[in-house]
């Protein structure tokens, strides 16, 4: 059985499709979901929720139907949303309390479970300060701690690094990926950046316009291509034509010079080509796939297996 399933999922405001005949299988992991503003992942996370109605196709969650099943879909389900929600009149454990208490916990077990995601998320010594008074990356952290806080199967974050600095990033995607390993819970981390999924994420998702573009690891994408990259600070159409010459597949790319790997030969090209035209080389280095080409070149494709 799927984590989650989706089939032929639309939703439709007006005019406007947010999600166009989704078809998604999610295994258990730290899925990236990824796409532009508006791509329908926040969408997609209410549907999942309960909390939107789709107009077409089914959606389940460990098996539950999400227009049927929300009760105990919430029950088993964390969700970190995207925007600011928190009251900033009461403290952090008064609050992550109370969302556990709501959640189904006694009050001894939510408080003590309380104490427990705090610490996790690094407020513990900040717990009883008015959450008014936290800085952005603070509120973010409560914002995880009440999703956590019922000890879901499931966490949904919808931009969880939204208004942090690099450094408060960091920390949050650094945090994220430690919950997903030491709790052993699958995360689905919703994003625009790309760059962010590729650092936590084991598995991507990636839909455009609410449809899916690919669905695989994020290891399918990030690998080595047979492609060199040359890059120099002067002189790359002199080194590109060089190369040519030589008989080697090259194209010039700015300060860069791509080069088909044809064979292991082509480095010692490379590095006499460079040195008898006395180059300022930078470095040279083996391209890698781009999370970014995905939306260029990717057409709908399967599930996540």
């Amino acid at each position: 059985m799927a984590l989650i399933e989706t089939a032929s999922l639309s939703k439709y405001y007006g005019s406007v499709k947010a999600l166009d005949g989704l078809d998604l299988q999610v295994e258990p992991g730290i899925i990236g979901l990824v796409g532009a503003n508006g791509a329908g992942k926040s969408t997609l996370l209410k549907i999942l929720l309960g909390l939107l109605t789709p107009t077409s196709g089914r959606a389940s969650v460990l098996g539950m139907d999400s227009v049927t099943d929300t009760r105990a879909i919430r029950q088993v389900v964390g969700y970190m949303p995207e925007h600011d929600c928190l009251p900033p009149d009461v403290g952090a454990t008064e609050f992550v309390t109370h969302m556990a208490r709501i959640s189904g916990l006694p009050r001894t077990a939510a408080r003590e479970r309380t104490a427990e995601v705090l610490r996790h998320v690094g407020l513990y010594e900040e717990r009883y300060r008015q959450i008014g008074g936290y800085s952005t990356g603070m509120k973010q952290r409560v914002k995880l701690a009440q999703a956590l806080v019922h000890d879901p199967k499931l966490l949904l974050l919808d931009e969880p690094t939204n208004g942090l600095d690099p450094t408060g990033r960091d920390e949050m995607l650094d945090l994220i990926k430690r919950t997903g390993t030491d709790f052993g819970i699958t995360v689905v981390v919703a994003s625009h950046l790309l760059g962010e999924i590729e650092q936590v994420c084991t598995y991507l998702l990636a839909i455009d316009a609410g449809r899916l573009l690919q669905a695989a690891p994020i290891s399918t994408f990030t690998q080595r291509t047979p492609v060199l990259a040359v890059e120099v600070e002067e002189g790359a159409d002199r080194l590109a034509a060089a190369l040519t010459a030589r008989g080697a597949r090259a194209q010039q790319n700015g300060a860069r010079v791509l080069i088909a790997l044809d064979n292991e030969v082509l480095y010692d090209s490379v590095r006499d080509v460079v040195a008898d035209l006395a180059l300022p080389l930078v470095r040279i280095q083996q391209e890698r796939g781009r999370l970014e080409d995905l939306f260029r070149d990717a057409a709908p494709t399967g599930a996540i297996q």
